[in-house]
């Protein structure tokens, strides 16, 4: 048999030590005489083998976070009878309660490619219809995201017209950064070309999301064609951009959506180098989030081949990578960012440490198509929009049933 080893002057059979650090282990082993050491690593070989195994295992394995319990609300909204949700590009929440959808509908009229498809529309806290804000208006094209200011104003970011429009309260249009290309010109929409085009201040290409800091500074996401953030004060005057393509620090590859924290950090889903980059409010780099939760066996895609090996998948249908984040209100703030494959919403604290995760791909009721936008009106309450399944959903959360059920 195997002689014991000394460690630190007392001896433990090897197999004992398997809930012990190893590399401390094994450099705390007190080398025998060399007359014997053939011979005891003859009869040690099958022990050190499992060593090693174990040592592999403790550094290699991941752990996947909690499920968390949901439920989505179902019916949640009452449209007129002769209305549909379309994509659904963006949704977000007033401080009455009031919800704003920005969807990818009033297209029918268009040709078949290329037809504008934007459409705002409002609803109570019951998920009445109210109305619909902007119809007809010049800058609608294609519906990428919709935020709600701390003013309850209303800002459509519009990926199509290049636009982003801040309505007031009441619908009407109170500012707008960027300009759509004139009809009257030979207008094409935008290709990718090697080198990059330089960006242009105060103009956009494809621009993808809004938030602000605390001071109403206002930060854009652009976008599918530029790789940038843009910077505005609160009174709409142009301060500066950051960001190329790329994939170091502060480089991007779709900067798909944006948040900010209550300290005034600013959060950037680079949704291609699966990714969020954390930045100050001057553009400087902080740190990057990386989603890494392995990939729940028999998952699917919602649309096109399943990855033969899921956890090999990169970029946009990467497992982790962030179509869209929010943060939540309150004292302690969570980061919420959602896949489109396995098609997972994750539950993170704002260091980035995933807490939970819920949902998966499909059409029925807490699975989801490609969300392209989360609300987060508390922790425990979601709003998120789909591209495939032409809805929205309100998730109510329900973490503490998990505990309950942990202790039985």
């Amino acid at each position: 048999m195997c002689e014991p080893i000394a460690f630190n002057g007392q001896t433990a059979e090897p197999a004992q030590q398997k809930g012990e650090d190893f590399s401390a282990i094994l450099a705390a082993v007190r080398v025998p005489a060399a007359g014997r050491q053939e011979e005891i690593v003859k009869r040690c070989i099958p022990v050190l083998s499992v060593l090693i195994m174990l040592l592999g295992v403790s550094l290699g394995a991941q752990e996947a976070p909690p499920d968390i319990p949901f439920d989505s609300v179902p019916n949640f909204f009452k449209l007129p009878p002769d209305m549909n949700f379309g994509e659904v590009g963006g949704v977000a929440v007033n401080s009455k309660g009031h919800v704003f959808v920005f969807t990818r509908s009033n297209s029918a009229g268009g040709p078949a490619y290329g037809a504008t498809a934007s459409q705002l529309l409002e609803f109570g806290p019951d998920g009445k219809f109210i109305r619909e804000i902007g119809k007809g208006l010049y800058a609608w094209s294609f519906a990428h995201a919709v935020r709600i200011d701390k003013d309850d104003n209303i800002w459509a970011v519009d990926k199509g017209s290049d636009m982003i429009v801040k309505f007031n309260p009441e619908g009407h249009v109170a500012m707008v950064f960027g300009r759509k290309k004139e009809a009257s010109d030979e207008a094409e929409p935008w290709t990718h070309v090697n080198p990059p085009r330089p960006p242009v201040d105060g103009q956009f290409r494809q621009p993808t999301d809004v938030t602000w800091d605390a001071q109403g500074d206002i930060f854009i996401s652009d976008g599918y064609i530029n790789s940038r953030v843009a910077k505005y004060d609160k009174n709409g005057d142009w301060v500066k951009s950051w960001g190329e393509p790329g994939k170091g620090p502060g480089q991007f590859n779709t900067p798909h959506s944006i948040a900010a924290d209550a300290k005034g950090n600013i959060y950037v889903a680079d949704r291609g180098n699966m990714r969020i980059q954390v930045f100050d409010t001057d553009g400087k780099f902080e740190r990057e989030i990386k989603i890494d939760v392995p990939v729940p066996p028999g998952a699917r895609t919602a649309i096109g081949p399943t990855p033969a090996n899921p956890e090999s998948a990169r970029g946009t249908m990467g497992p982790g990578a962030p179509w869209a984040i929010c943060i939540t209100p309150g004292p302690t703030q969570y980061l919420y960012a959602s896949d489109a494959f396995p098609g997972r919403i994750y539950k993170m604290d704002l260091e980035g440490h995933v807490l939970g995760v819920l949902g998966k791909a499909g059409k029925q009721l807490k699975q989801f198509g490609w969300i392209h936008e989360i609300h987060c009106q508390s922790e425990n309450e979601l709003y998120v929009g789909e591209v495939l399944n032409w809805r929205v959903q309100k998730l109510e959360l329900h973490p503490a049933k998990r505990g309950a059920t942990a202790k039985h």
